[in-house]
Parts: structure tokens; sequence; C-alpha cells
């Protein structure tokens, strides 16, 4: 058999062929991956609202609603918790730009008077062994009981009374960020509810 020429036509023509081949197979590959990939992915948020909210009759992920930020540039998830038909808390899901790794996402649950009951970090790309504490108990256990209308959400060295994970100051703060963007969004969400005026 006579072998093909070398020439820029038919080394454009095989690479256009690979291309075309390559995509087919990722666009094949997504289609079968897509539905269990969101599936998954709802489970892990359904499994984060579960820890951080009170105990619920309902099903908070099947109510849930999307609140637009105070400055109009971000849309959260809020998912109420209810028992006895009446909401007792919420879950919201934030986020931070500012993590040292990039994007953070985390559950945040609150009951109705602001009290913050727990977050959960369902997605982040912080250091290991540094960044990633922002998921542990001992840096995560400081905003519970903590009210979004009496406390403020700051580091000790910034005059707060949250201590930073050692080593690890952008990851705490990126934190305190998605959490106070979850309280102004639940701020928007409540008004009126509890008296409080914004």
């Amino acid at each position: 058999m006579k072998p093909i020429k070398s020439t820029l036509f038919n080394m454009i023509a095989a690479l256009l062929a690979v291309a075309t081949l390559s995509a087919a197979a990722l666009g094949y590959v997504y289609q079968i991956t897509k539905d269990p990939i969101a599936q998954a992915k709802d489970q892990k948020t359904l499994d984060a609202i579960r820890e951080v909210v009170n105990a619920f009759d309902n099903n908070p992920f099947a109510e849930k609603t999307t609140v637009t930020t105070p400055d109009g540039k971000h849309r959260l998830e809020l998912y109420p918790a209810r028992e006895n038909g009446t909401i007792t808390s919420v879950a919201i899901k934030t986020f931070s730009d500012n993590g040292f790794g990039g994007k953070i996402e985390l559950i945040i649950g609150m009951l109705m008077d602001g009290t913050i009951t727990g977050y959960k970090v369902i997605e982040q790309k912080e250091t290991p062994g540094l960044g990633t504490k922002i998921a542990e108990k001992k840096f995560a256990d400081q905003f519970i009981g903590l009210n979004s209308y009496q406390n403020e959400f700051k580091l000790t060295k910034d005059g707060g009374e949250i201590d930073a994970v050692t080593g690890a100051t952008i990851s705490s703060k990126a934190v305190i960020d998605a959490v106070e963007k979850a309280i102004v969004t639940y701020k928007k969400f409540n008004a009126g509810a509890t008296g409080h005026e914004e």
C-alpha cells in the first residue's frame, strides 16, 4: 500500500478528524454522566442542609427558593425547614470568590431570629492541611450561636471574635465573606418577619 503523502492538507485533515472524534466522544461521555453528577451534587447539598438546620418534617430541597442579594449581583438558594407547617429555620447556599484557591461554597443554617446553627463547606480548593481546616469543627463551631442582628462577623485580628485558621487567614476571611453574603440575603428574605428593620 502506498504511504499517504505528508502534506499540509493531509495533516490538517488528520487533525480535524481527530478533533471531531474527540469532541463526539466527550459529548457522549457528558450526556451519560451529567444526570448522575447533578444527582450527586443535589444529594451533597441535601446532606449539608440536614447537618446545619434544626429538625424538620418537610423536604427543604423541594421548597427551594432563590433570593437575589441586596446588591443585585448574585442569587443565593434558600431552603426553608418546617415543623408542623411552620418555618423554624433556613439553610442558605452561599459562596465567596475570595478563597486562597478560588471559590468556596457552603451551606449555612439560621434560625428565624438570625441565630446561626452551623455551616458546612460543600466545595473548596484551599491548601490541604491549611485552608481546608475551614471545614473542621474547631473553626466552624465558632459561628454557632452568633446572631446576624447582634454580632459582627470579623476575625479577632480585625476586632471580632472569630479566630482565624492558623496560616490560613485568607481562607478564614473567605468563609466570613460567604457568611455575610448569606446574612444580608437572609435579612432581605426575612424583612419584617421578626420586627427587624434593615
